[in-house]
């Protein structure tokens, strides 16, 4: 570690590399700084990234098995993305499974590509099942079909090839027929709910046994013309839910949404109607977070989805590298949030506390600069256009304080890869998790690029929220590497993905207001 940092900063800048490498907590320079081989807290493999998180929580082990859609850089052009999985007990450590399930090896077989799926357990037959999507080519046509394979120790897996549901059979679409998700109704009855993405249904099957299924028609049609993608249907306390992602290639709609109803039933009448459960269309994250899926372990709920990796030759091109014309990749990092039911079943994201416990060693704050500051008894002060600009961060941080406004208008931010040039007496671009008043009763995040484009659109916050009645805003921001999760007041979660967050300084910045900074500290591991 201490050899690779050494390395790392004295080739950062070529004008005073052995002053950077022997004075690094004294500097202020901008470093190239770059990911550790895995990211621990928001899992990654060594090898590859994360698609498409398939969690479920395991009762014979009291543990979380997440499986995964493995991409590699390099796939097969036809037999792609194996299911592989890892372990937890706190949503925050993992031990790896490694391969669950192998992909074909001919683009006819019927997984020559595999897709997204669920796992359950069988009290009656003592068998963990599979239920996955088949992707295959023949005769020039593609397939998709649903398939399954058994294991009686989730660790060695056969698949029943002989089995499958084809969605032709039943009117569904040949090509798009996927992302099987299996529940248990009030009475007990298993549903597999499919995305007939290829005709916009939500096909509805059943079963008393795990084994034998049968068509019972349509859950219901896909709102408009909107194709929901890994859509998954859970009971969390008087309220059913179904939660997707709009597969929309551009503009607002790319991220996590949901419908809630009191029974199966008021459920697929919200869908198709719509009824939105709450003021902003059920967003309940931003495009940072995507195919998220939820398991239950008894007493809390958390979803697992997938935060995006960004192609770009510097930090500076990748943390812009996503817009309304611009994608980021597929897969990327496992990102895993706790599920907050509020009294009207409105649901939001907030922090793991298995994750907050993670990071433990806290870290003494170091001023750097600072602009129309005050130090308080308590923290601080900042009147007008200010910040205060501490020191480098570490590979994994916690960064968590009480904002107090003055007034509904009042605008914050979190500024990170911030570097400064004391000799030019001047900053770079950086890059800003910006809280900004949208009007006088809401507030929402953007994605800033400060001194360079400035507001990025891809990547911005998603929805407003309501100003707090009393101004206080408690914050909680987790990085790991490149992945930073900011939360607000349990009411708001935002997943992004910042390149070179790591060994740089950061900042905190009103913007014209006058806020109040308490209970800050910064913690890592």
């Amino acid at each position: 570690m201490l050899l690779g940092a050494s390395l790392a900063l004295a080739a950062c800048n070529d004008d005073e590399p052995e002053i950077i490498a022997k004075d690094w907590a004294g500097t202020t320079y901008l470093f190239d700084s770059t990911d550790e081989q895995g990211f621990s807290t928001y899992y990654t493999p060594a090898i590859g990234t994360v698609g498409d998180p398939m969690p479920f929580f395991d009762p014979n082990t009291n543990s979380f098995k997440v499986l995964y859609l493995q991409e590699y850089s390099q796939n097969d052009p036809n037999c792609f993305h194996p299911i592989w999985g890892v372990e937890t007990t706190d949503c925050a450590n993992y031990t790896s499974l490694g391969e669950v399930l192998s992909c074909g090896t001919t683009a006819t077989e019927a997984d020559a590509a595999i897709g997204t799926g669920c796992s359950v357990y069988s009290e009656a037959d003592k068998l963990y099942y599979i239920y996955y999507t088949g992707h295959s080519y023949r005769d020039g046509q593609q397939r998709e079909v649903i398939l399954r394979a058994t294991s009686a120790d989730y660790k060695t897996w056969t698949k029943d090839l002989k089995w499958c549901i084809n969605g032709a059979d039943y009117g569904y679409s040949v090509s798009d027929f996927r992302d099987p998700q299996i529940f248990r109704d009030d009475e007990g009855t298993y549903h597999m709910v499919i995305a007939s993405c290829g005709d916009l249904k939500l096909a509805d099957f059943t079963s008393s046994d795990l084994k034998e299924w049968k068509h019972v028609g349509l859950f219901s049609n896909m709102l408009w013309d909107r194709v929901f993608e890994c859509p998954d249907i859970f009971k969390m306390g008087d309220w059913w839910y179904l939660t997707y992602f709009e597969q929309n290639n551009v503009g607002w709609c790319r991220k996590m949404k949901y419908f809630k109803g009191k029974t199966l039933d008021e459920l697929r009448n919200a869908i198709t109607s719509p009824v939105w459960p709450d003021s902003f269309e059920g967003v309940i994250d931003g495009r940072g977070l995507y195919a998220a899926k939820t398991a239950f372990d008894g007493t809390n709920r958390y979803c697992w989805g997938w935060c995006p990796t960004r192609t770009g030759a510097t930090a500076q091109e990748k943390n812009i590298n996503v817009a309304e014309d611009r994608e980021p990749n597929w897969s990327g990092s496992m990102v895993c949030h706790r599920l907050i039911q509020n009294n009207d079943g409105v649901l939001t994201l907030g922090p793991v506390d298995g994750i907050k416990a993670k990071y433990n060693k806290e870290v003494k704050l170091d001023v750097k600069k600072s602009q129309n500051t005050e130090t308080t008894s308590d923290g601080y002060k900042l009147n007008g256009d200010s910040y205060l600009y501490f020191g480098r961060l570490g590979y994994h941080n916690h960064i968590s304080m009480t904002v107090t406004a003055s007034n509904v208008w009042d605008s914050f931010g979190v500024s990170f890869v911030r570097g400064y040039d004391s000799e030019k007496d001047e900053y770079s671009k950086f890059y800003t998790v910006r809280v900004n008043a949208e009007n006088d009763h809401q507030h929402k995040i953007n994605f800033e690029e400060e001194n360079g484009r400035w507001f990025v659109p891809g990547i911005d916050g998603g929805r407003a929220f309501e100003t707090p009645a009393d101004g206080v805003y408690h914050i909680d921001i987790f990085t790991d590497n490149s992945v930073c999760v900011t939360y607000i007041n349990d009411v708001y979660a935002y997943t992004n993905r910042i390149y070179g967050i790591q060994k740089n300084g950061w900042s905190i910045n009103s913007y014209g207001g006058n806020i109040t900074i308490s209970n800050l500290k910064v913690t890592e591991y």
